[in-house]
């Protein structure tokens, strides 16, 4: 019976592992959705979607995006670095 409860917490503890794990990737790109950047993009109707102006804007969006999940996906890795390298510290 223990080693039954034992054997269901590791699994637990490792599926609850994975899907954090699956779903960290999903972070600046919510808090930067495609109806917000349209939203801006128009910027109060002033700029017409399609003109050289909106698309500026769109990849502007865009590049703000994925500097954003480079910056999440550098401090991740950093502190993994860290912490296989000061296992001491918690």
């Amino acid at each position: 019976m223990r080693q039954t409860s034992a054997r269901l917490t590791l699994v637990l503890m490792a599926v609850l592992s994975l899907t954090a794990c699956a779903s960290r990737n999903q972070g600046p790109a919510v808090a930067l959705g495609n109806d917000d950047d349209d939203a801006v993009c128009q910027a109060g109707g002033k700029v017409a979607p399609g003109s050289t102006e909106y698309v500026a804007c769109r990849k502007d969006r865009d590049v703000q995006r994925q500097r954003a999940e480079a910056r999440a996906d550098r401090r991740q890795r950093d502190l993994g670095e860290y912490m296989m390298n000061h296992p001491d510290r918690p």
